[in-house]
């Protein structure tokens, strides 16, 4: 089995893949399926996320077919998501993700990242079966909307993750979750919490300029106001259905 960079010319195989392995671990309709692989793998949208700096894709390819594909991205605050592991279902059992698993996080790591997390919908349970099998736990939880219908989605990091950091913000201690965050455009925004518990949220924490960033728009936007970085829709918000 070869594992490398993916080029243009796997876009059929990644898009193949990735529409039959929806259909096998997740519980999501036909239409929605279709229309996020359709706006995900876009073959001119995929061609300028290969080109993009921190963003990762590898393709696992046996007998000259490829069978598998892992999709990553560091942020320049050193934390890298492992945003999609998918396997030709034809291919599962045959050691395929975890050999993709373990070269993608070789990779993240050699070009700088201190923490790895994994996502992955609450109901697919081979795919959460699967970081808990790799050494990770599951940090947190997160409800995501996809089409109408809401789902739970989990997020694992590995046991020795950073956890929650405190930091002082006008005369009171609260307290940034390193393993809990939204995507950002320049680096991630770590959610931030008044107190060590977690019972209630204070805000965001910029990874990129390490400041608070409570700046949010009447559509959910959060800007920082110190460096510009700007939260991204994660990968099943509505303008990606």
């Amino acid at each position: 089995m070869e594992l490398r960079n993916a080029t243009a010319t796997d876009s059929p195989a990644i898009r193949d893949i990735a529409r039959r392995s929806l259909q096998t671990s997740y519980s999501l309709s036909p239409q929605a399926i279709t229309t996020a692989v359709e706006k995900w793998y876009d073959e001119m949208d995929l061609e300028e996320r290969l080109e993009e700096e921190g963003h990762l894709y590898l393709v696992a390819e046996r007998d000259g077919q490829v069978v598998g594909f892992s999709e990553s991205r560091l942020s320049e605050d050193g934390a890298a998501s492992l945003l999609w592991l998918h396997v030709d279902p034809a291919y599962r059992g045959g050691g395929v993700a975890d050999a993709l698993f373990s070269k993608t996080r070789g990779r993240l790591e050699g070009a700088g990242a201190d923490r790895l997390y994994g996502r992955v919908l609450q109901d697919n349970a081979d795919g959460n079966a699967f970081y808990e099998a790799q050494g990770f736990e599951q940090v947190s939880r997160d409800e995501v909307e996809i089409g109408n219908r809401t789902y739970v989605e989990n997020v694992w990091a590995p046991s020795e993750s950073t956890g929650l950091k405190p930091i002082e913000v006008d005369s009171r201690t609260v307290y940034v979750d390193r393993d809990e965050y939204e995507t950002g455009s320049a680096a991630n925004f770590h959610i931030v919490y008044t107190d060590d518990g977690r019972s209630e949220r204070y805000g965001y924490y910029c990874g990129n300029c390490e400041r608070l960033a409570n700046a949010m728009d009447s559509m959910g936007r959060v800007e920082c106001n110190e460096c510009g970085n700007t939260r991204k829709p994660t990968r099943w918000d509505a303008a990606y259905l």
